[in-house]
């Protein structure tokens, strides 16, 4: 399939969510090798610190996820339907009110015109946690990344995370040891952020 064929398909996708200048579609199997590629950009592999693995491995793990009720799993896509990234809540503990948010942005997007002074992560960020305080019974929503990370750990810091601690040497990547940050964000801090909520934009 041709790019521009490409974008036309993702424009007609059903958006379940929207935010600020982005909107989230219910990822699909068809998906895998976007992410795959995503996933394989030598920068995010080093900021996630995830090997990428194969397609046919990564294809089998959202087939299972599709069935995983513990979690809900979106594609980022712009204005114009192009698919930017993939975002995810994960770990759903309805009983605790907690879960995990999950985010890779396509590089070439990372600084799309819509979104300069606050930024697509941000962005998608901020819809998945009004997602998750908004819709969903959750009082804590966490995120992991190794310490290095620094554009990631940006991104946590401006959607309103508290950094928490650190897991020590909790990472391997590339032959090298890596801490892991821990950050959340809670309800009452969801509350007091004062920015539009996805339902109001």
């Amino acid at each position: 399939m041709d790019s521009e064929s490409a974008t036309e398909q993702d424009a007609g996708r059903t958006h379940c969510w929207s935010g600020r200048g982005i909107a989230f579609a219910p990822l699909e199997i068809t998906d895998a090798p976007l992410v795959h590629r995503w996933r394989s950009d030598p920068a995010a592999a080093h900021e996630t610190g995830v090997w990428p693995g194969s397609l046919y491995e990564l294809t089998e793990r959202i087939e299972r996820h599709l069935d995983d009720s513990s979690r809900d799993d979106f594609l980022v896509l712009l204005p114009d339907g192009t698919p930017a990234g993939l975002i995810a809540l994960h770990d759903q503990q309805m009983a605790e009110g907690t879960a995990e948010a999950y985010l890779i942005l396509d590089r070439e997007h990372r600084e799309h015109r819509e979104h300069r002074g606050r930024g697509l992560g941000v962005a998608a960020l901020d819809a998945l946690t009004d997602l998750a305080f908004g819709e969903l019974p959750m009082q804590r929503v966490e995120a992991f990344t190794h310490t290095d990370n620094a554009p990631a750990l940006s991104v946590l810091a401006a959607a309103g995370f508290t950094p928490e601690g650190v897991r020590r040497s909790s990472c391997l990547h590339r032959g090298r040891r890596y801490d892991n940050a821990v950050l959340s964000l809670l309800r009452t801090e969801w509350e007091a952020l004062e920015r539009p909520r996805s339902w109001e934009l």
